[in-house]
Order: C-alpha cells, then sequence, then structure tokens
C-alpha cells in the first residue's frame, strides 16, 4: 500500500503573501496527519520565500509521522539539516526565480557534489533522496553516489499534452521504478499529481510515498484541508 506525503509549503506561501503568522503550516501538519498523511514534506528554499527556519523546527517537534526536509546541496541548508534531523532529505535542484522545481537533479553531471552532501547527511544519520527524472541513466548514478531513495519526477506526466504522451511518460516512470527497486533503492514520487492523474499510478508498483502538495491545498481552498487530505489519502491507499 503506497502511503501519502502532503506538502505543506503553500501554507507558508500564503501567510508570507502577508507577512503575517497566519495560516500556520506547524497546524496545517497537525490537520493534515489527523486527515491520515503518512508524512509532511516541506521545502526550505535558500530565499526563504515560504517555508522558515522556525517551521522547520517546530515541525520537527511537533510532526507525528515522518518529516521529509526538501532542499538544495548547499553548504548552509545541509548544516541546518544535520542539526534538525528530519526523517529523511530530499535533495532538489533549485533555481531563485523558479515558481516550482522545475526538472530533477542531474545527478551525471554533479555526482561527485552529491555524494559528498549524502556522506554528510549520512554522518549525521538522515536517509537521502534524490529528486530526479525517470531517466535510466539518472537512477543509476543516484545509486553510485550513495542515495538512500530516488523521488521520481512526475511533472512530465502531469503537464503531457494529450492521453498517448502521458501514457509513455507513466510507462517510463514504470520502468525509472523498476530499475531503482533492482538495485536496491527506496522509491518515492511527485510532482504536479493531483485528484485525476493519481488513479493512473495503480498500474505502477513499488513506489512507497506519493508527494503531493499543490493539489490538496488547491482543493483545501474550497473544501476544507481535513477534507481535502482524507480525499487524496483514500485514493492512495488503494494504489
Amino acid at each position: 500500500m503506497a502511503k501519502l506525503g502532503v506538502n505543506i509549503d503553500h501554507i507558508a506561501t500564503l501567510r508570507q503573501a502577508r507577512g503575517g503568522v497566519e495560516p500556520d503550516p506547524v497546524t496545517a501538519a497537525a490537520i493534515a496527519e489527523l486527515a491520515g498523511a503518512d508524512g509532511i514534506t516541506i521545502h526550505l528554499r535558500e530565499d526563504r520565500r515560504h517555508i522558515q527556519e522556525r517551521d522547520l523546527n517546530l515541525l520537527r517537534q511537533t510532526v507525528k509521522t515522518r518529516l521529509n526536509l526538501e532542499m538544495a546541496a548547499t553548504e548552509q541548508i545541509l548544516g541546518i539539516a544535520a542539526k534538525v534531523k528530519p526523517d529523511m532529505c530530499t535533495i532538489v535542484p533549485e533555481k531563485r526565480k523558479e515558481l516550482t522545481t522545475e526538472g530533477g537533479l542531474d545527478v551525471r553531471i554533479n555526482g561527485d557534489e552529491l555524494k559528498e552532501a549524502v556522506d554528510y547527511l549520512h554522518r549525521a544519520e538522515i536517509p537521502v533522496s534524490f529528486f530526479i527524472d525517470p531517466d535510466p541513466e539518472q537512477i543509476k548514478a543516484a545509486d553510485k553516489a550513495g542515495a538512500d531513495y530516488v523521488e521520481i519526477h512526475t511533472g512530465h506526466f502531469a503537464d503531457a499534452p494529450d492521453w498517448k504522451t502521458q501514457d509513455q511518460e507513466l510507462i517510463e516512470i514504470e520502468n525509472a521504478v523498476k530499475l531503482a527497486r533492482k538495485l536496491g533503492l527506496g522509491v518515492n514520487a511527485g510532482h504536479g499529481l493531483n485528484y485525476s492523474n493519481i488513479k493512473m499510478f495503480a498500474q505502477v508498483r513499488g513506489i512507497e510515498e506519493f508527494n503531493i502538495g499543490h493539489s490538496i491545498i488547491a482543493r483545501a481552498v474550497i473544501t476544507g484541508l481535513e477534507k481535502a487530505v482524507r480525499e487524496m489519502a483514500q485514493l492512495v491507499s488503494f494504489l
């Protein structure tokens, strides 16, 4: 049975829009867990556009399931992660001007640097995941660099312009999952998944957790966060 990780970054985005104290992502995380989330995901960006260090510290103290920290492999963020000790660190590419993460890490090109980051986090006893495209060469490079998990970037699947392209993207994801599992890597997936396209993953075996944020928070604006998380948790439980 797959698990659901709920990304609460956009709760903080809304708070930062006014520079106030609400809505509080710590409260949102608690509601999400009560509604069935198996984990909470946050991205501490270098520009602190949404999640703040205060949020990370409080969430480390209050999250009852698992806390997954998305992060760039920079010296400052690595130091913060080693101190706070989330249950997992997911290393992602990060550009200052992007609205959201636009693609996976290029582990083949940056393997040596990423291996240093993995070794650093492992010394702090933190498991490490790489956010990568469903590319066999990237998966092999992730394994070589010492990652414990890969998180398959599903954005190209989610943004496919037609059913034929979407089916092909799903096949690539399925093959990537099989290869990662064969190499002994744990597998998560996320980016652009919503209440409609998540159903297509019923045919894909081997994904441990789906990390979903935007579509849940968007629905929560209309239906309420608890209902939004319960609905997604129910869909994921059948995968």
